[in-house]
This record gives structure tokens, sequence and C-alpha cells, in this order.
């Protein structure tokens, strides 16, 4: 992949934050490499990431997604250790039908999480540099 995305781009995959019923935790999957990912992935030429974020989630983990934010909620850059070039990933609120995904090489499990849920676990790199940006408190509704 690095020789195709010259260095002064970013290669940009649209992510789903999908929270949990309290808001203080999202939802990670684990692939079958045994690392943890955010659901979503490369954001197609021409789509918009209200459109490919359902379409990934769906390939990926069989999930329908009922609604994606019209504004992204986290914005990282991060080098990635696979393939040794700089990633972007734009995340959007985002509520699915269920939890009942179906395995597949990008989904071996789920859970819901915060930075204190993740030690032992085997990160990529977006969601280290996730778990030190990530604020509950920006994601409170208001009940009134």
């Amino acid at each position: 992949m690095k020789d195709t995305v010259p260095e002064c781009f970013y290669r940009i995959s649209a992510k789903a934050l999908v929270l949990n019923e309290t808001r203080d935790k999202f939802l990670i999957v684990q692939e079958d490499d045994g690392k943890w990912e955010l659901p979503g992935g490369g954001l197609d030429w021409g789509m918009t990431p209200q459109e490919d974020i359902p379409r990934e989630v769906m390939e990926e983990m069989g999930i329908v997604v009922t609604s994606v934010a019209t504004h992204p909620s986290y914005f990282l850059t991060f080098g990635h250790s696979r393939t040794d070039t700089w990633m972007a990933n734009v995340l959007y609120e985002t509520t699915i039908e269920s939890l009942d995904f179906v395995r597949s090489r990008e989904c071996t499990a789920v859970q819901f999480v915060d930075v204190g849920d993740v030690e032992g676990l085997v990160l990529h790199s977006n969601l280290q540099k996730l778990m030190s940006m990530f604020n509950p408190a920006l994601h409170v509704k208001d009940l009134s």
C-alpha cells in the first residue's frame, strides 16, 4: 500500500463509534489476527461516511446500521504498523440494530470498552490513539 499512497496523503477510513447505553464506552471488534479494531473501513471513492459506514459494518459484522451522525466525533491520524503508511480515521457516532454479529475475518468478537478495559488487549494503533482522546462527557445526551 505504501507504494500506492504518496507520502503527502493519508488513507482515510470512516469508522463507527458505537456507544453503549450509558454512552461511556464504545464498541470494538476483534479481527482474526487477535487484534482489536473499530468497525468500519476505507472510505470508498465518491461515497459519504453515511453511505460507507453501513456498508462496511454489514460486510464486516453482518449488522444493520440504523443511523450515522451527520458530523464526526473524532479525527485521528496515526502510523499504521502493518502497512507502514500514515492513516486518518474519521469517527461518526453510529447506532446499530443489534449486537448479533456474524463471525468473519474482520469480526470474531465484540466488546464495549473504555481506557480501563483494554489492558492486555492487542490494539491496532488507531485504537491506542482513540484511548488517549475518548471523552465520555462529549457524548452525554441532554435528557431535558
